[in-house]
């Protein structure tokens, strides 16, 4: 198990059983590359294992992307691809629940939720999420709860929203033994 070097810290003691977060990131088609340096940031804050960048989501290097991701581009595994729905099926092969955030009529609520780790969840582009055969490659849709007139959040708030449920439903899981 890998150690993560932030856990020295005494906040960390509850995280040090844990090693990485068995959680990739797939991003499909996002196009402002703020939001794609917020992922990486988000992605190495919580220890997540892989960020998926695929279509047209910018990849470093970029100055854009570093302006956000402070580094954290050169700490968390990347990859990027044009088809998403390929490295979503790749996944699932390697025995990942793939989970769309997206609302939609198929959707769970993210605190309902009960993922099956490792787990990849899937965001698509700031405006139309992500594409109907990218949400059929997955095999759970999870929404936010959203109570404000506004059904959305910005995807990299979004993403570190789902990023830290999955780390605090992660850790219970180690605590309570049933992941070793």
């Amino acid at each position: 198990m890998e150690r993560l070097p932030y856990l020295a810290t005494a906040a960390a003691a509850p995280y040090e059983a844990m090693g990485r977060l068995p959680v990739c990131v797939l991003l499909d088609n996002v196009r402002s590359l703020y939001n794609v340096g917020s992922f990486f940031r988000t992605c190495d804050a919580a220890g997540v294992e892989k960020l998926y960048l695929c279509g047209i989501t910018g990849h470093p290097p970029h100055k854009s992307l570093k302006k956000t991701a402070l580094g954290s581009e050169e700490r968390v595994p990347w990859v990027h691809t044009w088809h998403a729905a390929d490295s979503l099926r790749v996944l699932h092969d390697r025995g990942f629940e793939v989970a769309a955030i997206e609302t939609s009529v198929h959707s769970v609520d993210l605190f309902d939720w009960r993922p099956r780790f490792p787990v990849c969840i899937a965001f698509g582009h700031e405006v139309e999420g992500l594409q109907p055969h990218v949400l059929e490659a997955c095999d759970t849709h999870v929404r936010i709860p959203m109570l404000g007139l506004k059904h959305s959040l910005n995807v990299a708030t979004a993403g570190g929203v789902v990023i830290y449920e999955l780390l605090r439903k992660y850790r219970r899981l180690v605590e309570n033994g049933s992941i070793l």
